[in-house]
């Protein structure tokens, strides 16, 4: 069994915004709210991160059209004493999933922890 760290991306939608900075904002605090909600406080939120198609450089994940944002949201969790990948992958969807019900998650990213006891 081993830990892992499960990184996972989130569709948010906000209505009612004015520029992104706005929609961004809204969009970390309203997933924390529901997280907390849930008793899944360890759960860390943070808006998530895309690559400009023409210049290569990154931009804030989030569209705005009609004062309406599609905001793009990175969550990540550590799934202890999981047998595989893919099991903390399915714990995360189901711990997270769970809370955020109706939102898009999709897993980016599954890295293993070190094991301490190697580390030594």
């Amino acid at each position: 069994m081993a830990n892992f760290v499960v990184a996972m991306e989130a569709a948010w939608l906000v209505r009612d915004v004015d520029n992104s900075d706005d929609a961004i904002g809204v969009a970390v605090s309203e997933a924390g709210k529901r997280l907390n909600e849930a008793d899944l406080d360890y759960v860390e939120v943070q808006p998530g991160i895309t690559t400009c198609p023409a210049c290569g450089e990154p931009l804030d994940a989030a569209f705005l059209a009609a004062e309406t944002a599609l905001v793009g949201l990175e969550l990540e969790m550590t799934v202890f004493n999981a047998e595989s990948e893919e099991h903390a992958s399915r714990i995360a969807k189901s711990e997270i999933g769970g809370a955020l019900r109706d939102v898009p998650l999709s897993v980016i990213e599954i890295v293993e922890e070190a094991d301490e006891e190697t580390e030594q």
